[in-house]
């Protein structure tokens, strides 16, 4: 009589269930890094509209800046809506501003390394991690 075992061994479940638990954390830490890069990419382009409204605000409004800056509020100048809504931060957090009639500096803390300033001051110069990304005025 031969009797032939069908199944798994011990040991090659254990294999088995470790490639598995391997390939999982890899992709997990895969996906992490790819929504820090896209909440990234999303502060960078809300910044850029910020500051085309910011100018925009100035040419229609006598040379000012707006003074404001809330998140979900609008920007109108000379009877036009420059910006709808200010854009809220992906992760919920706010911008850094500091603003005047006569200048304005917007920043957006930056999880990767997407930055372009060390500190939220507009300060784009030195060195170290460049941990925010700024807008300041053109005018």
């Amino acid at each position: 009589m031969n009797k032939t075992k069908n199944g798994f061994t011990l040991f090659e479940l254990l294999v088995s269930i470790s490639i598995v638990a391997i390939l999982s954390a890899l992709a997990i830490v895969s996906f992490s890094s790819a929504q820090k890069k896209a909440r990234d990419s999303r502060r960078v382009q809300d910044m850029s509209l910020i500051q085309k409204a910011a100018e925009q605000y100035y040419m229609l409004s006598s040379s000012n800046y707006p003074t404001t800056l809330s998140v979900g509020t609008s920007w109108s100048a000379g009877g036009q809506t420059v910006l709808e809504v200010i854009p809220l931060d992906p992760k919920g957090v706010g911008y850094t501003a500091t603003m005047s009639v006569s200048s304005y500096c917007i920043c957006a803390f930056v999880e990767g390394t997407g930055g372009n300033s060390t500190n939220s001051a507009c300060n784009f110069v030195g060195a170290g991690a460049k941990i925010y990304f700024c807008v300041k005025n053109q005018q």
